[in-house]
């Protein structure tokens, strides 16, 4: 019973590893809830319900540019009725989240996802506006081409 000592040693640096992200966790004040998303204030009502819009709303947005891209249509018409144009730029960021920092980047940053959107639409559409009030956004072809550079 020499060991006694090696063994409560052991158990107490096993049990230090063990609930190590705990404590760490404890320490840097992180917890499970999750990002909190700065949500529209001048929006009610989304294209489609909220719950859906948090788990698949990347799905709608491939749809988007499947349909867009290949088949040439531009209307989307919600659950509500209500037709929207299929645009990432023109309906999501100009109409309701217009802050992308506030909304789209806090909850992809948390999931440590990085959306290959922002490879061909601007991050804000104000930034694409340039004097005189002309509206020149990359057209999807001439993103292409911009990024093949």
């Amino acid at each position: 019973m020499r060991d006694r000592g090696i063994i409560y040693g052991g158990l107490l640096l096993f049990l230090g590893f063990a609930t190590l992200p705990v404590w760490h966790n404890l320490t840097a004040g992180v917890t499970a809830k999750g990002p909190n998303p700065r949500l529209p204030v001048n929006a009610k009502q989304c294209v489609a319900p909220v719950e859906f819009m948090r788990t698949s709303h990347m799905s709608l947005l491939l749809d988007w540019r499947e349909n867009v891209v290949r088949r040439g249509g531009r209307d989307f018409t919600a659950f509500n009725g209500k037709h929207y144009p299929m645009s990432l730029t023109s309906t999501c960021l100009e109409q309701c989240h217009g802050a992308k920092a506030d909304f789209c980047d806090r909850c992809h940053n948390y999931a440590a996802v990085s959306p290959p959107c922002w490879n061909c639409h601007l991050d804000s559409p104000r930034d694409s506006k340039v004097a005189g009030g002309a509206d020149h956004r990359l057209t999807w072809s001439a993103a292409l081409l911009r990024s093949a550079r």
